[in-house]
């Protein structure tokens, strides 16, 4: 699993991890520090000299900073993905010291297992987006 920066042309793979508008997610790409963690297959095609690889988008996220803290905006894919995705948002506020805030969808049961294999810890109930409750989680890295 390789993680990379987002751009434009990853809106429809996001799209389909977050299930909202591709353009929502052009938007996020432009608006946010967003990266992608990906999975590499090569592709072997016997007409080609070099080898081809097809890439397979695994999870995102998005953060922002603002008032000492890195807020996520946006976490999505598999638990694993997730996991290693937190860890850019962590790296960034470790670096900057600043705290990590996360709010997950109170049945978003990736979202939550990912913030606990990680180290965050849970806050309370966060607010409510679009009538779906949240969960509040909080980290301070060493």
């Amino acid at each position: 699993m390789e993680v990379r920066d987002a751009v434009e042309s990853d809106a429809e793979a996001l799209a389909a991890i977050a299930d909202a508008p591709a353009d929502v997610m052009r938007n996020v790409v432009h608006d946010r520090t967003t990266r992608i963690a990906e999975r590499r297959r090569p592709e072997t095609d016997p007409n080609v000299d070099t080898e081809v690889t097809e890439e397979e988008v695994l999870g995102f996220v998005s953060f922002d900073a603002r008032d000492r803290t890195v807020h996520v905006t946006q976490l999505g894919g598999s638990v694993e993905a997730c996991e290693r995705l937190l860890g850019e948002p962590i790296r960034f506020a470790a670096n900057e010291g600043m705290d990590v805030e996360l709010l997950v969808p109170a049945d978003d049961e990736t979202g939550r297992t990912a913030a606990d294999r990680t180290g965050f810890t849970k806050r309370g109930s966060g607010p409510m987006f679009q009538g779906t409750r949240t969960v509040r989680y909080r980290l301070k890295p060493n």
